[in-house]
Formats: structure tokens, sequence, C-alpha cells
């Protein structure tokens, strides 16, 4: 069984590119993906909830849903958040670090109603280790998994090294390989704080050179690892399958 533990129904990138549930579904069975993790960002909390609720209506056997946690002037995320969760079964909470500041007056309500609905939080720290280290300390109930491993496309080993070392420490901590450029520290990882405690993702889909054949050429990088099989199915579906009671 293979999961995606990492998947835009809206990116952050410049276009801000939007798929829906069917091209993400295509997209997994031209890859061989049994099941996919979705969230929408560059939206209010209100709106993402609205895409994946339309997306994982329509294909539930297949897409899970997170929610996603943005600050927003007019209404509250949190109970957005809440409503994703307790009404609608969603599975997760997304933060994105690039969206909204991760201080505690801002970002720790948050986490203290994940640890409360019992869900993890996805969260892409943009490379903070402070940020990352202070919430993993203050918030020891929830599970934090954290995105790209610490930075998208880090080709920085240091500094990998230190989300690792973060890791270590924390145990509520789980790293997600959506993202990262050098296998190498994938597998270091592996070995440090053991496949259990990390997840595999594409932070697709991306239609380089077509959304299928990205996704493989993501499970590809998995497979030529030096780590076990059992590791790799850690990767692949252990781990999320886990945290987020699939089984």
């Amino acid at each position: 069984m293979i999961c995606d533990s990492h998947c835009h129904l809206k990116h952050g990138n410049k276009e801000m590119t939007e798929y829906t549930g069917r091209e993400i579904v295509e997209a997994m069975d031209g890859a061989g993906i049994d099941k996919t993790v979705v969230f929408a960002i560059c939206v209010t909390s209100a709106q993402a909830t609205e895409f994946a609720l339309r997306a994982c209506r329509e294909f539930p056997d297949r897409l899970i849903p997170y929610a996603y946690a943005i600050p927003h002037i007019s209404e509250s995320a949190l109970s957005h958040v809440e409503r994703a969760v307790r009404d609608f079964g969603f599975r997760g909470i997304k933060v994105h670090g690039g969206e909204t500041r991760l201080t505690p007056y801002v970002i720790d309500p948050v986490f203290e109603l994940a640890a409360r609905l019992d869900v993890p939080c996805l969260v892409d720290f943009a490379g903070n280790v402070d940020y990352t280290s202070r919430i993993a300390e203050t918030f020891p109930k929830t599970t934090i998994i954290v995105a790209h491993m610490g930075r998208y496309l880090c080709t920085d080993r240091g500094l990998l090294n230190r989300f690792i070392e973060i890791a270590e420490k924390y145990e509520n901590v789980i790293l997600d390989t959506s993202g990262v450029v050098i296998p190498g520290k994938v597998s270091e990882a592996v070995h440090r704080i053991g496949s259990d405690r990390m997840a595999w993702g594409i932070d697709g889909p991306y239609p380089a050179p077509d959304l299928a054949s990205f996704a493989k050429e993501e499970i590809d990088r998995i497979r030529i690892l030096p780590i076990s099989e059992k590791d790799k199915d850690n990767l692949f579906w252990g781990t999320i399958s886990r945290l987020l009671k699939l089984e």
C-alpha cells in the first residue's frame, strides 16, 4: 500500500495552481498510489474546507482531507478547523509558515486544538529550527509532521541535520520526506529516528513531465534507498496509516 501524505488541491506557487480531486486520482492511478492526503493553501480556512470536501466526497475511498489553519481578520480559523474535523471527518490540520506567523500569540491555539481533537498537524516550518523546537516542546501531546524534513528543496545538509536532531529529541515529531532533494538524508533519518516516525509524500501534483510520471519518480526515490523493505513500507504506508487511523 502507498499513501501520499502531502498533496495540494491548491498550491502556494506563484500561479496558485489548483487541481481537482479527479486529476489527483487519475495521477494516483497512473503512479500506483492507493490513497492521498489532500488540502488547499492560499485560501481561507473556510475555503480550504470546501476544496477538500468537494474532492473527498467525489473520491471518499481514495482521498483523505486535511483542514487548513490560517488567521483571518473577519472569522476564526479555529471554528472552521474544528468543524472540519468533528463534523466532516477530516484527519489532520495543515499549517504553512509561509502564510502565517508561527509565533505563540498567533499559532499556538491551533496546536492546542489538534491535541484535543487527536489529529496531527502537517507544518511547513520554512527552515525555522527555533519555531520547530519551541512548538514540539510546548505541545508534547500534538503530533507535528515536519514538512520537507524542515525546508522545501533544501540543499543545506547542516540544516537538515538540525531537523533530524529535533526529531531525535522530541518523540512527537514526524519527518515528511516530500521535497527532499538529498536522498541520503532520508536514509540517515531512517537510521537515526526510525522509519516509523517518517512519512512519504510528493508535495504535488506537479506537471513535469506529467502528474503521474512525477509521482512515479518520487516513489522511485524511496525504492532505491539503501534501507529495508520494512522501512520503505513504513514510509509509504505504515506511519501515516497509524497516525490517521486508516486501519
